[in-house]
């Protein structure tokens, strides 16, 4: 390997930063020092010293090894919030949920993006092929706790909703890879194969067709994983997963399966996907970029706080009586069409997802959650858990459609200042109709199976003044209504949020 010309206790000491309220190690020099030649002129020069790394583009290297992060700080308002939960992967409730009940002040951590800490390689092996890896984990800024939302759900069973903290199901559950763990190998010829916990393809393509870049506080894309997890957040990421990309030309494609189950730290029991794009120069005078998607889970699980076994009947519970932990299984399906118009400094994007959630294929009566939460049916009265494997119907009666469509724009008004915005919207049918013997269809909230839509608006100011670091400022209106808005409190929220971003 290449060395390169940084210590390993400053790699040492950044982490620290990252993941503790530990100082700088005392032998990084606080003084800026001349950075030495790169090693090859396309090789980023690494940091030397503290000031280096604080004012300058340079990278946490030493010996092929790149020490990479965010740290994500900010504070808002919220016209009907929740109260902060240091577990949760957002910190505050940006979008509107179940429990947010009352306007607050408060902290507003990851608004922009997730604050996290990792490290990733890349060495030549063979001709252009390398051998890659990457690990990183998202935190809390304020309290350092590793993101958790299996965990913010665990610790709100039996508390009534109207005096929950903000929580919500995640494929973050506090595990040290909560973001990606995987290696592989890559060639600019034959593309790159990868193993392990990765991005779901469709979290790939929101992060690259969303105008807001899935920010928790602007984008519902976001804060909620329905989109990224084929309906089903815990979907957004696989443990134990194979994923191969490949460029030829300006066409692209890719594939993803995911193998192992529950307990290889997965959400499903299996998946795969399947995705075609390409890009297309000189349309009048921009580049055009187009991706579809097509994916299918099993047995995909999804952790709620409510009713236990009578959410089956889409009834939701007083907001005064203890809510219990439900793990509700099921196959989804989804085609997720992508769009993107580059131009100057104008992006303007598009995307609608096609999302179809069917009874599972292997029910489940005893469950343990990525985040070793133990579930079983009908355990309401035991442990404030239980289990649901008849929400959506079979053979075609009863399943629920989700439709999820989206169009924005970015705006490049200096090289280093942004803004953007975006508007979000979903349609969910009427399921559970006369046909299979439940309730007539409906469109209002009486049933979480009545039809229903969210709305989602945004705007948000980036500046980025340093290499590293950015301000920003924004705010997102969301709302529900009919069938979506079964068992909230309130029906919409305003998050007005400002914050600062390093990233390194």
């Amino acid at each position: 390997m290449t060395k390169l010309g940084i210590s390993a206790a400053m790699i040492l000491g950044v982490a620290g930063v990252a993941c503790a309220s530990d100082a700088w190690a005392a032998d990084v020099m606080p003084t800026k020092a001349t950075p030495p030649a790169a090693a090859l002129a396309s090789e980023p020069v690494p940091c030397t010293a503290f000031w280096d790394f604080i004012a300058t583009n340079c990278p946490l290297t030493w010996q092929g090894i790149t020490v990479y992060g965010t740290l994500d700080v900010g504070g808002g308002w919220q016209s009907h919030g929740a109260p902060f939960d240091s577990r949760f992967p957002t910190g505050a409730s940006y979008y509107i949920q179940k429990m947010n009940r009352s306007a607050m002040w408060g902290l507003a951590p990851n608004a922009m993006q997730q604050s996290s800490v990792g490290i990733r390689g890349k060495e030549p092996i063979a001709g252009d092929v390398s051998f890659v890896f990457a690990v990183d984990a998202g935190f809390n800024p304020y309290s350092l706790q590793l993101s958790n939302g299996p965990g913010s759900l665990s610790a709100n069973a039996g508390i009534p909703l109207n005096q929950q903290s903000v929580n919500g199901d995640s494929s973050r559950a506090g595990q040290w890879f909560n973001g990606v763990g995987y290696v592989g190998l890559s060639s600019p010829s034959y593309g790159t194969l990868t193993v392990f916990r990765q991005n779901s393809l469709t979290f790939d393509g929101a992060i690259n067709y969303d105008p807001m870049g899935v920010s928790y506080a602007f984008s519902p894309l976001g804060f909620s994983g329905i989109t990224c997890g084929v309906g089903n957040t815990e979907a957004c990421r696989f443990s134990t997963s194979v994923k191969y990309r490949i460029d030829v030309g300006q066409f692209r494609a890719a594939a993803l399966w995911q193998f192992g189950g529950y307990a290889q730290n997965n959400g499903s029991n299996g998946a795969y996907q399947v995705q075609v794009g390409a890009d297309i120069p000189n349309l009048a005078n921009g580049v055009l970029s187009v991706d579809a998607i097509y994916s299918y889970v099993r047995d995909v699980v999804s952790l709620s706080l409510g009713g236990g076994s009578n959410d089956a009947a889409g009834m939701p519970i007083a907001p005064f009586l203890p809510q219990t932990l439900t793990a509700t299984f099921s196959d989804n399906s989804s085609v997720m069409l992508l769009g993107k118009y580059a131009v100057g400094p104008l992006k303007l994007y598009a995307g609608y997802e096609w999302i179809h959630f069917a009874a599972p294929s292997n029910p489940q009566t005893a469950f343990t959650d990525i985040g070793g939460h133990f579930i079983c049916d009908g355990c309401a009265a035991v442990n404030n858990t239980d289990i649901s494997n008849t929400a959506y119907g079979t053979n075609g009666l009863g399943n629920k459609t989700l439709q999820v469509m989206w169009i924005g724009a970015r705006y490049a008004v200096k090289e280093n200042l942004d803004v953007m915005t975006g508007y979000y919207h979903y349609i969910q049918n009427s399921f559970f109709g006369t046909a299979t013997g439940g309730p007539a269809p409906c469109s209002d909230s009486s049933r979480s199976q009545c039809a229903g839509t969210f709305d989602g608006i945004s705007f948000a100011v980036d500046w980025r003044f340093a290499p590293k670091w950015d301000l920003y400022a924004g705010v997102m209106f969301t709302q529900v209504t009919g069938g979506l808005a079964n068992g909230y409190l309130q029906r919409n929220n305003v998050d007005p949020t400002v914050g600062l971003r390093f990233r390194f």
